[in-house]
């Protein structure tokens, strides 16, 4: 790889068309207009970077002659875009792995559903109840989407709200982290987490027992 020099331009004769570079190393080399690569004239003082090589007659010289501030802006640019595109895998890599968490916390709250079926502290029906409403709203959080997209009849946020308090949170969960739906604005994300915490609070009183008594009171 070709090891470029810095310096500055020591002597230029603009009716002849070249120049003296005076290097960092304190070399002083020819170059000729042909090798200087802006679009105008150099001008006595700047400061260039180059690359040494030797004519036909053995002689150094400087060649590929550009503006020092050019270079330093390319790679600024360069170095911008090296940032974004790592910033960039890096929030990718973050969101996936979120995904997998929310998917596998879904999976394993069903799962604990399945087990209290299994003792009997809930019925199965129960269980059935929270998978078909979870399919339910994610259903209706694609639905959104699509009609967001489309320009069409949207689903009022307070219906969303009312399906994860009865159940189907994490249906909604899913949709906002795989549809990306959902998923930014505060003020929705703040009231789903609340609708999650009365829903589990409401799940508790049922499996305590209390909420059953509470329904043979009513009846």
């Amino acid at each position: 790889m070709t090891t470029r020099q810095q310096g500055y331009v020591k002597m230029w004769q603009d009716d002849k068309g070249f120049g003296f570079i005076e290097s960092d190393a304190g070399e002083s080399l020819f170059f000729h207009i042909s090798e200087f690569k802006a679009q105008r004239r150099p001008d006595i003082g700047e400061q260039v970077v180059f690359i040494i090589s030797k004519d036909n007659q053995g002689r150094m010289r400087a060649t590929d002659v550009q503006e020092l501030s050019f270079v330093q802006q390319k790679m600024a640019q360069k170095n911008q875009q090296i940032r974004q595109r790592n910033q960039k895998r890096s929030v990718q890599a973050q969101f996936e792995a979120g995904q997998k968490k929310r998917l596998l916390l879904g999976v394993g709250f069903y799962g604990v559903l399945a087990l209290l079926a299994l003792m009997g502290d809930i019925s199965w029906l129960v269980v059935g109840w929270y998978i078909a409403l979870g399919g339910i709203t994610y259903m209706m959080y694609a639905k959104d989407k699509a009609a967001a997209q489309s320009g069409a009849w949207r689903t009022p946020e307070s219906t969303l709200h009312l399906l994860s308090v009865l159940g189907g949170w994490v249906g909604a969960m899913v949709a906002q982290t795989y549809l990306r739906h959902k998923s930014q604005k505060p003020e929705f994300r703040m009231t789903y987490y609340l609708t999650v915490i009365i829903n589990l609070a409401l799940l508790l009183f049922v499996i305590s027992g209390k909420g059953l008594e509470f329904l043979n009171e009513l009846l």
